[in-house]
């Protein structure tokens, strides 16, 4: 089935853009909402679509649970330091911010499927360049260059994947970039265990370099993807978007309905001489210097879940799992790896049941119960590491405390922070603001995450690794209270109905 969507120039095609261009009236769009209220069968198309879109997040996941392996090798081979290593571990991570300023951008300008492309061949060089390095400097450069192919992939995944989602289903499409992260970091895992064994000059670059090959396959699967229908929208290609939209909707009927929401949504475009060359102009200035309320709010969120997602301290935990392990007392290289697997595994499993139940259950519980579980988690992880810091014999109980915290605790990030971050991110800005906004938000995220991963072993090596879980505990319970008071239910609503949940009213979350 091809899925690629070509445009219209017959004089039949441009009556219809301008037919569809003129929303229909609030009393049809309202009958239209009711309508669609209860119904959440799976679209294949859309659902094939936000998975095409999703791959590319595979890209960071193996390169987060590879690097926790590979760098013990790297220091080996290469003779760097602690302080290297963390460069090392979290220049991909400060490299990201590039790409994630960039793609909002680069979306608008270009569109949605393309910016996926360029994401995907940005990090297929960074890794090959990575999987040759002969020295830490070439080493670096190949972080970098992947790391911005990480950024762009990070914004454009979950905008993609929410911009042609049905509302019923965004839940679970929207977090299916945060289920691809968990598998690729699964993956890495599996790569560490398997070429642990090589020559210690072969088995880092075997590594690193395997990730060159979902980025190919990225690349060409996105030739049959569809352009997202908000963004053929905004550049007035309202044939093309109805093309889309019919076959990621149940009827013709309900597409209309979904086509006229968005061009309704798209108003102010229309007193723009140049609006079908429009390429995201004037939004940093809506965005940063001239906001409304409800603008604000919205950034507020946004910037908020993204920053404690990252402060929360799961990459950096998953970056240096194998250290945290040896901390714990298991000293063989080949074990801590082993643990790290079963700890992929437990992230696996309950990143799936959150993206199943989060248009059952809605954001905000899962989100709520996610974080609760983290500040135990950690607070167990705290107390076992603590302990083992006092004894010398390493108790096995205490051993053990500190592998189920572990798993515990990256289990509730998956089933929380972890997909709802990237839904929210991708659904809450207005139409006009989505690709720039969200690009911000993300790049908020690559930064917190680059300081943590690049400062964790630091930090730890002054107040001890019990002390930081204590720490990052606090952190995530912040976190908690923020999300009850600041970030509303958006379960079940369409894109433009959200801004409204923003609008001047109280936010105690429970609109």
């Amino acid at each position: 089935m091809n899925m690629n969507l070509g445009s219209s120039s017959s004089s039949q095609d441009l009556d219809k853009e301008q037919h569809y261009y003129h929303p229909l009236p609030d009393s049809d769009l309202q009958n239209g909402k009711n309508q669609k209220k209860g119904r959440s069968r799976f679209n294949k198309f859309a659902l094939a679509g936000a998975i095409l879109a999703s791959t590319n997040s595979i890209l960071l996941g193996y390169d987060i649970g590879v690097m926790s392996g590979a760098v013990l090798y790297i220091q080996d081979n290469l003779k760097i330091s602690s302080i290297q290593s963390e460069i090392l571990v979290g220049s991909l991570n400060v490299c990201s911010l590039i790409g994630s300023l960039a793609s909002g951008k680069t979306s608008d300008c270009i569109g949605r499927r393309f910016t996926i492309v360029l994401a995907a061949a940005t990090f297929l060089i960074g890794a090959t360049l990575m999987g040759l390095a002969p020295n830490f400097i070439f080493l670096m450069a190949g972080r970098v260059i992947a790391g911005i192919g990480v950024g762009y992939s990070l914004m454009i995944g979950p905008v993609y994947t929410a911009e042609i989602s049905p509302a019923m289903t965004r839940g679970f499409l929207s977090s299916l970039p945060e289920v691809f992260i968990t598998i690729g970091i699964l993956l890495g895992y599996i790569s560490n265990y398997a070429f642990s064994d090589l020559p210690e000059n072969i088995n880092w670059r075997l590594m690193l370099g395997v990730s060159a090959l979902p980025a190919v396959a990225v690349a060409l699967g996105v030739t049959v993807m569809p352009e997202s229908p908000r963004w053929l929208v905004m550049k007035r290609r309202f044939v093309e978007a109805r093309q889309v939209l019919i076959k990621t909707s149940d009827s013709e009927e309900e597409a209309d309905l979904r086509l006229a929401e968005m061009a309704k949504a798209a108003e102010i475009l229309e007193q723009e001489p140049s609006s079908s060359s429009w390429s995201g102009q004037g939004v940093w200035k809506e965005l940063l210097l001239k906001p409304s309320k409800p603008i604000q709010r919205i950034l507020i969120a946004a910037i908020g879940v993204n920053f404690f997602m990252q402060a929360s301290g799961n990459d950096a935990v998953v970056y240096y799992s194998p250290e945290v392990f040896k901390d714990a007392g298991i000293s063989d290289r080949k074990q801590q790896i082993g643990v790290s697997i079963i700890m992929g595994i437990a992230k696996t499993c309950f990143v799936f049941i959150s993206a199943l139940f989060l248009d059952q259950f809605g954001r905000r519980p899962l989100l709520l119960i996610g974080s609760v579980g983290m500040v135990i988690s950690l607070g167990g992880l705290g107390f076992g590491s603590k302990y083992l810091e006092q004894c010398q014999d390493k108790p096995e109980w205490a051993i053990a405390l500190c592998i189920v915290a572990v798993c515990a605790y990256v289990s509730f990030f998956a089933i929380g922070l972890g997909p709802i971050t990237w839904v929210y991110s991708s659904e809450i800005f207005p139409m006009r603001l989505r690709a720039q906004g969200s690009s911000l938000a993300i790049s908020v995220n690559r930064v917190v995450s680059g300081i943590v991963s690049m400062t964790f072993l630091t930090i730890s090596e002054k107040i001890t690794f019990g002390g930081m879980f204590f720490a990052l505990a606090g952190i995530v319970a912040v976190g908690t209270v923020f999300f009850y008071f600041f970030l509303p239910e958006t379960k079940g609503k369409s894109l433009e109905e959200i801004e409204v949940l923003f609008e001047d009213k109280p936010l105690d979350g429970k609109q």
